[in-house]
């Protein structure tokens, strides 16, 4: 990743959202060359010299202190995620690790113990991600409702974002097409911000670029989120629509590592369906025991 442009990027993308009427500011003569804010207006806004921001504008933000950067954040009234992107890419210059990583280097697989965790849960879509979007475990429930993405001829680990990028399938299982893009993009932009030097998510992210016109887009666009709970629909190719309720969990024991878990409301059409999927997910794996004993 090239954090310097990374940087210019996301804060000219950031500047170009607000109006001066959002900002609070007068907006003198209706011929404004710039969408949203202008550099000096940024600086007025941060308290900080025109040359100055103008220099961390141009990607230099490793020399700025937490209180320059709270300053921008806020004139840009950046959010929660966009604000930890901020600070986040200030580290990365600085070659320091994220504060919010304990690690730079994400470990490549999950103890027994959380293995164990997710088997418990028999009735509920549970699975174990790192910030590339590779499933590194997951429970029975959880297999079958992601099913496509574990064919036959999947290597592991699964990746979320190449199947529903490259995968012709991806467009199907994921309904609402253009929110699941922007989730996934703005999620690998989060953690290419946390870990710039990950070889396999810059990997990642150049097969998508090169191959996918539609992550190509919403990568330029520099769009970072969290992505802590809320619902989500699946078509699933065996038992149809559903909409379910997801809970992300960092586990703080694992660094870098989030537990994903699915349910619905008992009584709803979504938590029949979750059983329906339960029943096919025993019947397959009676299918596959049978024919490898």
């Amino acid at each position: 990743m090239d954090t310097a442009h990374d940087i210019r990027e996301f804060l000219a993308s950031r500047r170009a959202k607000i109006t001066p009427q959002q900002a609070g500011l007068p907006a003198y003569g209706g011929n404004r060359r710039v969408p949203g804010l202008r550099r000096e207006e940024v600086a007025l806004l941060a308290g900080v010299s025109i040359d100055y921001y103008v220099r961390l504008e141009r990607g230099h933000l490793g020399g700025a202190s937490q209180e320059v950067l709270d300053a921008v954040a806020n004139a840009l009234q950046l959010d929660e995620a966009e604000r930890a992107h901020l600070y986040d890419l200030a580290a990365a210059q600085r070659g320091r690790p994220s504060a919010r990583r304990a690690t730079a280097k994400q470990r490549p697989g999950v103890p027994a113990s959380i293995q164990r965790v997710l088997d418990s849960m028999t009735g509920t879509p549970a699975f174990v991600r790192n910030g590339r979007l590779d499933i590194l475990a997951v429970n029975r429930l959880g297999r079958a409702l992601y099913a496509p993405l574990f064919g036959a001829d999947a290597a592991p680990p699964v990746n979320i974002a190449r199947f529903q990028f490259l995968d012709p399938a991806g467009r199907d299982f994921f309904p609402d097409w253009d929110a699941a893009l922007n989730t996934t993009v703005s999620l690998l932009r989060t953690e290419a911000g946390r870990a710039p030097h990950d070889s396999e998510l810059t990997g990642l992210i150049g097969e998508l670029v090169t191959r996918s016109d539609d992550f190509r887009t919403a990568w330029a666009k520099h769009n970072v989120r969290l992505h802590h709970t809320g619902r989500k629909p699946f078509r699933h190719p065996e038992v149809g629509d559903l909409l379910l309720d997801f809970d992300a969990m960092a586990l703080p024991a694992q660094p870098g590592l989030t537990m994903t878990v699915y349910s619905a409301e008992p009584g709803t059409p979504d938590h029949d369906a979750l059983r329906l999927l339960s029943t096919w997910a025993a019947t397959e794996d009676a299918q596959r025991t049978r024919a490898h004993p």
